[in-house]
């Protein structure tokens, strides 16, 4: 592949000198907390907005759905333009149109402008998501990028947590209307942190151009995919999904044509033939997908299973994302010196272990019995995670950087949304004792990935460099 060195870029092989890098990383967790917080902060307040809107409660979902259809939708078309203009005008390009869009949020005083304004947030999260990874690739020394992207999970853990916890605090003085507007400047200081300080692309593809066929395609792929999950475990009639599933195959079935011939491809199959990272982008797709069908179920186990109220609900599940901040960049650090498919298969063990331990609850345990079986989880989790990302942004070709962080975004997303799918599936099926049965689902999808972490174990160290 050509490639021509930018006269104004940086100078630098091997990360950012101090305290550049210091200020860039702040610029890139300002960029993540934005992003992943919003993806739940308006789940606290959507009875208040479904109010003030006049819509149904059925209806009010669509502010926290288009923002995620909007996302995943666009990471990989998002993650080529990363590629071939560079990776900080991406970020940047997304901080605007994510503060701009955020502020719309904040004005908006009907229904479907609150929903156009979060597609536009969703929009601008896709360009954000796109390339965070791959900025920290380029700030941190190649020494040091386990510890880089395990501090990259603290944060966005941290963010999770942080979501419905802030919008509750905000909510106690203010309409849901700041929940937005709060981005706002958020937004200026993060722009303004990337603008000076995060590294300007050294290599450019020369021939590569942003394909618009491609583009739509894999978004109708990902979007017909996520409308016929949600048809066939939401109760929409029987035709809707038949309609969805026969469009899904045709379009998705051009989308891997076209991809397979691609010079420059969204859907990366030239990485996907590495075996460490088609192996380590499956387990993520795993994990992910296991831990939303746990956070989905667990609340209906502790309050209607278990007879917890809703803030002690609250209390035990924040156990699950405060571990994850504290292990995640230990875990980083280790992934420098130990085998990531020996520390992934670890924790995945550990995450399925606690799950199944949860499932086995029976009476009236008490709060300490749940507190560490959540705490399990997410230190099973958390050691997962840091050396998983490590090695799928590790294993791509550096000018492919790009797309590596472009497929490690949409595993994260697409196992998300499918776990999401899969709980309302079993709950449907299982009426009476849903949430326990997705709880064994996921420790069961679990098991079976930490047993795939293993089979890394068979790569050799060096392609983990």
């Amino acid at each position: 592949m050509e490639t021509v060195l930018d006269p104004n870029a940086d100078i630098q092989t091997d990360g950012l000198p101090m305290p550049r890098r210091i200020y860039a990383v702040l610029g890139i967790w300002c960029g993540i907390f934005l992003s992943v917080m919003n993806n739940s902060i308006a789940n606290v307040s959507l009875p208040t907005i479904s109010a003030d809107l006049g819509v149904e409660a059925s209806t009010v979902v669509w502010v926290i759905n288009a923002y995620q259809l909007a996302t995943i939708m666009l990471i990989l078309p998002f993650a080529a333009l990363g590629e071939i203009f560079g990776y900080r005008k991406v970020y940047l390009v997304g901080i605007v149109v994510f503060s701009l869009s955020s502020l719309a949020c904040a004005l908006s005083s009907s229904f479907p402008v609150l929903v156009v304004a979060r597609v536009c947030q969703g929009i601008g999260s896709a360009f954000v998501t796109c390339v965070n990874t791959t900025l920290v690739r380029l700030i941190y020394p190649k020494r040091k990028l386990g510890r880089g992207i395990g501090l990259n999970a603290s944060v966005v853990a941290t963010s999770a947590a942080a979501g419905p916890a802030v919008a509750g605090a905000l909510l106690m003085f203010f309409d849901w209307h700041i929940l937005f507007a709060i981005n706002v400047p958020f937004g200026v200081f993060a722009f303004a942190l990337g603008w000076f300080f995060l590294p300007r692309d050294q290599k450019h593809n020369i021939g590569q151009k942003f394909n618009f066929k491609y583009s739509l395609l894999s978004a109708a792929t990902f979007g017909l995919l996520i409308f016929t999950l949600e048809s066939f475990t939401h109760g929409w009639s029987c035709w809707s999904t038949v309609v969805l599933g026969a469009l899904f195959v045709p379009v998705a079935f051009v989308f891997v044509r076209s991809q397979l011939s691609a010079k420059y491809p969204l859907l990366p199959f030239d990485l996907l033939r590495i075996p460490l990272f088609s192996v380590s982008i499956m387990t993520s797709v795993c994990s992910y997908l296991a831990q939303m069908l746990a956070l989905i179920s667990l609340p209906f186990f502790f309050q209607r299973v278990l007879g917890y109220s809703e803030s002690q609900t609250g209390m035990l599940m924040t156990s699950w994302p405060v571990i994850i901040i504290f292990i995640a960049p230990v875990a980083g650090f280790l992934a420098e010196k130990v085998h990531a498919g020996a520390m992934g298969g670890v924790g995945l063990a550990c995450l399925s272990g606690g799950l199944f331990l949860l499932f086995s609850l029976q009476g009236n345990p008490s709060t300490f019995s749940i507190v560490w079986r959540m705490l399990l989880c997410g230190f099973g989790f958390a050691l997962f995670q840091s050396p998983n990302n490590s090695a799928i942004v590790g294993s791509a070709p550096r000018e492919r950087s790009g797309s590596a962080s472009g497929m490690l975004a949409t595993a994260r997303l697409l196992g998300q949304t499918t776990g999401a799918s899969i709980a309302a599936f079993v709950f449907i099926v299982f009426p009476d004792n849903g949430p326990r049965m997705s709880l064994l689902v996921a420790a069961a999808i679990a098991c079976v990935a930490s047993v795939v972490s293993f089979s890394r174990l068979s790569f050799r160290k060096t392609q983990f460099q």
